[in-house]
């Protein structure tokens, strides 16, 4: 936007000047003195020729130029108080009347008063220097100013580029503003599949450096980041194998906010199809309201907490959200009938947490009886479910089924031990990350009372999964983690629904169906959401899972 420069006095009073000659000995000094920006004095001597009585169409000239003197001399109000009488009048500079009472108003604090009257300015030229005027004024206006009045001016381009302005210099977008962006942009009605190419760019951007380690090279193989790195590497080159064209660009958050948000400004990333990543809540809201404003699709890899991207339009879980998967449980529950008698363990994490609550409110609104609920340690996990007379010559239960929800190795340990060593038979549902864990043999019971909650759940005995931990063995010497699958199917799942083929507005091909069969998991829903509502429950029978009926 082209910067608006006072240049007033000097335009206005040599144009202004021909039209009046001849005129009063008093009144053309008052003009040299303002052309020599002595505003006081000819401030002083044009208010001698204001009245339009004595002098006729001499006032407005009269009144326009004390306007200016008092811009000079930064007296606003007086400005306002010259030009208001004669800006409505029909003469040959109205328009630049308007302009400048238009400036004045800005300098008074008087924006609405300003943009009004400049809506009402004919001539090409001055129009064109009241917008730059706009923008000079309200660059520094507040948001929920500009978006309030929006819809009011928005037919003058220097409003327009001053919202701009102030939007790209927030971190956090409402939706509200999002739109006004969009709209500011032209993008309001293009579509996502006005791609540059038929190549899917997919960007990943994970933390992994930090304040306290700022080498890569002492990132650890075993780190959850660098795993999850290294299955979108291999679901990349897999791809690439088969004849797709695909490019993976991956950039280091360092989790530092302010570097991320440098980052961004990256045309990479700016052209990209997806963005993977980044994975903590600070880093995604960034990454997120970077992708809401470029209308790009970003995915968070691994976390269930993002019921906030449900009200966007861009943003995605590519696990469940904690709302899904309490629906999932909840269902379960219902479909077995195993009895209306619940019990809820938590871990202390923001999930567990967040997922007991709502589990709480829905089990409540099924016509369940929450019979205890309580946030479980390892110290407290074997008392928590003694207490519900899991206990050895305990004939009666005061529970029906169990739910332990919980990812902490530290907290699965007691909790499976008691159940192993009194042969207990009561339905207990945990998260499928338990079925990772290398001290729990589930075979071994003598009651197949565990479930497990799907989180993305990896189809262990598929033989596309075989197949994948064999060639991922074969080429970095290691069986595949669960993070490292995870990633590989993510991979699988972007190519799934965007390609050249298909194209590449993500949103229109998941909604095309409402389920997906995964290749290294069970499938996904994300038809109509931004998380994938498929939860099933997991039973293990003769040593394979399979989803409960």
């Amino acid at each position: 936007m082209k910067k608006f420069l006072l240049v007033i006095p000097v335009f206005f009073i040599l144009s202004f000047s021909f039209a009046q000659n001849p005129a009063p000995d008093a009144y053309r000094k008052a003009q040299s003195e303002l052309l020599a920006k002595n505003y006081w004095e000819a401030i002083s001597l044009f208010k001698q020729f204001t009245d339009p009585k004595a002098y006729g169409n001499l006032a407005n000239y009269a009144a326009f130029h004390l306007a200016e003197a008092s811009l000079g001399a930064n007296q606003p109000a007086e400005a306002i108080a010259a030009l208001e009488p004669v800006v409505a009048g029909n003469w040959a500079k109205s328009d630049e009347a308007k302009y400048l009472l238009a400036i004045a108003y800005f300098k008074n604090q008087q924006n609405i008063e300003a943009l009004q009257l400049i809506g009402k300015i004919k001539n090409e030229a001055i129009m064109g220097m009241a917008e730059n005027a706009t923008y000079e004024n309200l660059k520094q206006a507040s948001a929920g100013f500009l978006i309030g009045n929006f819809s009011k001016f928005k037919e003058n381009k220097g409003y327009g580029e001053a919202l701009k302005r102030v939007l790209e210099n927030q971190s956090i977008l409402s939706a509200t503003e999002r739109a006004a962006y969009y709209e500011l942009q032209g993008k309001a009605n293009e579509s996502k599949n006005a791609v540059k190419d038929q190549v899917l760019d997919i960007v990943v951007i994970l933390p992994f450096t930090n304040s306290s380690r700022k080498d890569l090279s002492s990132v650890a193989q075993n780190d959850f980041v660098f795993e999850l790195y290294q299955g979108l590497k291999y679901g990349v080159e897999e791809l690439k194998q088969k004849g797709t064209e695909v490019n993976m660009l991956t950039f280091d958050s360092k989790r530092d906010v302010s570097h991320l948000q440098a980052l961004l400004a990256d045309p990479a990333i700016a052209s990209a199809d997806i963005i993977i990543g980044p994975i903590y809540p600070e880093e995604a809201d960034v990454v997120s309201n970077f992708a809401e404003t470029a209308k790009i699709p970003f995915v968070h890899p691994l976390s269930n907490l993002g019921n906030r991207f449900e009200e966007l339009n861009y943003s995605y879980l590519f696990r469940p959200s904690v709302s899904s998967i309490a629906n999932g449980i909840v269902q379960g529950l219902k479909k077995q009938d195993w009895g209306k008698r619940v019990a809820i363990g938590y871990s202390g994490s923001s999930r567990d947490e967040m997922l007991a609550k709502i589990l709480k409110d829905q089990l409540g609104k099924e016509g369940f009886q929450l019979v205890e609920f309580e946030q479980i340690k390892p110290g407290n996990t074997s008392e928590f479910l003694q207490g519900l007379g899991i206990r050895r010559g305990e004939e009666s239960m005061s529970v029906d089924q169990i739910i332990l929800l919980s990812d902490d190795p530290s907290i699965a340990q007691p909790a499976f031990s008691l159940m192993e060593s009194i042969t207990a038979s009561i339905p207990t549902l945990v998260m499928d990350s338990w079925l990772g864990f290398n001290f729990a043999n589930y075979e071994m019971l003598e009651f197949p009372n565990f479930y497990f909650i799907g989180n993305n759940t990896l189809n262990f005995y598929a033989e596309p999964m075989q197949q994948f931990r064999n060639k991922f063995f074969n080429r970095y010497l290691n069986l595949p983690s669960m993070n490292a699958a995870l990633g590989v199917e993510m991979i699988n799942w972007v190519a799934s629904n965007m390609s050249d083929t298909k194209g590449f507005d993500l949103r229109k091909n998941l909604n095309q169906s409402a389920f997906q069969t995964g290749k290294l998991t069970w499938g996904f829903n994300f038809q109509g959401t931004h998380n994938n509502q498929y939860v099933p429950l997991f039973t293990l029978e003769a040593g394979k899972l399979k989803p409960l009926d």
